[in-house]
């Protein structure tokens, strides 16, 4: 095989210092000069045209597979950046973008220094210049593994996975699940339609009726567990009943410092699937019934033996009224008239002497999971009517897992023309036809 230095490394691909595809280009032009195929087929194969084939053909023909090398070889390209402009673009960002990324010195070069360069060219300078270190060459972040707590109850582990849990059968939904920490052990699955504060308080309400209170709940930081603000003053309903019951909430900084639960959910995807194929379960109150079974065929073969055999749940007291705890909280003032709005309704509080009284405060509102609303001041009862507020739109019950699709297919299934007078569509029909006009004419 014929080798031609040129100063150039040899590197992966290559032969010598030719380069596996110039090999290959140079068997194709030596088939169509002996004839085997055409100069046409040729150009195919080869991405060329036919006066480039025989071009090359000559080539071929006087000096061999070495005609096939690239004449640039070594050359620097016609296109390369000045060496003056790359000097001062990297001085500028030496001097005042330091820890500027790429992109964002790239667009500040072109707009206070009219140097115009690409960010893939300068980020190619800043990293040669040892200004800037790529994302593949940065060290990636650790996660050590935690020890597992020593008792059961002590920390659990929750998490909602949207997944299509009955297949083709039913639309997806969401499972919500509750793993100990300590022994891997699954303590409660719930199915939901969506992953919401309704669905949780369900699902948390029945954990707490067949365990108890456990210690503290691990979750991540989803605006179900942690507001935006993540003040005490901002607390969100989920975090507000927890705090009313003595149990600690948690919220993980990244998916895998709660990586038990997401190891769980993607076994779930497998063997709970198939479980409900078997079972021919479609809907989500038979999941939720024989989940039950599943729960103790897995723990019985996948769970492990505590470091301590103490039990951290605690019972729940007299005072705990989960229904109470466990329902959505809210809080308006009553107006001079004994009325107060709310969820777009407007609520009439029967006048009586005790509720003139309370002018001026703040009344609680407890909605529970089947609809129902309570009014309550210090504790009692207000009997109350309601007035309804016209509303256009109807609030939808969704997760952040699923607001895009339903926004898209929302904006998707408008109807435009709904509800608009008929002088307005047939204006519109009228421009349309004069401008179909014009373009025929």
């Amino acid at each position: 095989m014929l080798l031609i230095p040129n100063g150039l490394e040899s590197s992966v691909g290559k032969v010598g210092s030719i380069t596996m595809e110039e090999l290959e280009r140079a068997e194709i032009i030596d088939a169509s000069i002996r004839g085997e195929i055409t100069a046409v087929i040729a150009a195919k194969r080869l991405g060329l045209t036919t006066r480039q084939v025989r071009r090359l053909q000559k080539r071929f023909e006087q000096e061999g597979e070495s005609g096939m090398i690239s004449r640039q070889r070594g050359k620097p390209s016609n296109n390369r950046l000045a060496p003056e402009v790359a000097q001062k673009a990297l001085e500028l960002v030496r001097d005042l973008y330091t820890d500027f990324g790429p992109t964002l010195a790239c667009e500040q070069l072109r707009e206070r220094h009219q140097l115009a360069l690409s960010k893939e060219t300068l980020r190619n300078l800043m990293i040669e210049a040892g200004l800037w270190i790529p994302k593949a060459a940065r060290r990636s972040r650790l996660y050590q593994p935690r020890e597992r707590r020593p008792c059961v109850g002590e920390l659990v582990q929750i998490d909602g996975s949207r997944h299509h849990w009955f297949e083709k059968r039913a639309d997806p939904c969401t499972l919500l699940a509750y793993v100990d920490d300590a022994t891997g052990r699954i303590l409660h699955l719930h199915f939901a339609r969506t992953e919401t504060t309704a669905s949780y308080f369900e699902a948390t309400r029945r954990y707490l009726e067949q365990h108890g209170k456990p210690q503290a709940f691990y979750a991540d930081r989803a605006a179900v567990f942690r507001s935006p603000s993540a003040t005490n003053r901002t607390r969100t309903q989920f975090q507000r009943a927890l705090d009313e019951l003595g149990i600690e909430l948690i919220c993980a900084n990244s998916p895998q410092a709660k990586g038990r639960v997401e190891r769980l959910n993607r076994t779930l995807q497998d063997r709970l699937v198939k479980g409900l194929r078997l079972e021919a379960i479609s809907d989500i109150e038979t999941a939720n019934t024989w989940s039950h079974n599943f729960i103790q065929r897995y723990n019985a073969g996948f769970s492990r033996v505590p470091r301590n055999q103490f039990d951290a749940h605690m019972p729940l007291q007299p005072s705990d009224d989960l229904a109470l705890i466990l329902a959505l909280h809210d809080r308006r003032k009553l107006s001079t008239k004994l009325t107060l709005q709310h969820a777009a309704l407007q609520y009439l509080v029967e006048d009586r002497p005790s509720t003139r009284g309370l002018i001026g405060q703040p009344i609680d509102i407890y909605t529970y999971p089947d609809g129902r609303v309570e009014l309550r001041a210090h504790g009692d009862i207000l009997a109350y009517t309601t007035l309804e507020i016209p509303r256009m739109n109807k609030a939808i019950d969704v997760d952040s897992k699923t607001l895009h699709h339903l926004v898209d297919k929302k904006v998707r299934n408008r109807h435009y023309r709904d509800n608009q007078p008929a002088a307005v569509i047939a204006q519109g029909v009228s421009s349309a036809k004069k401008t179909s006009a014009q373009k025929r004419v």
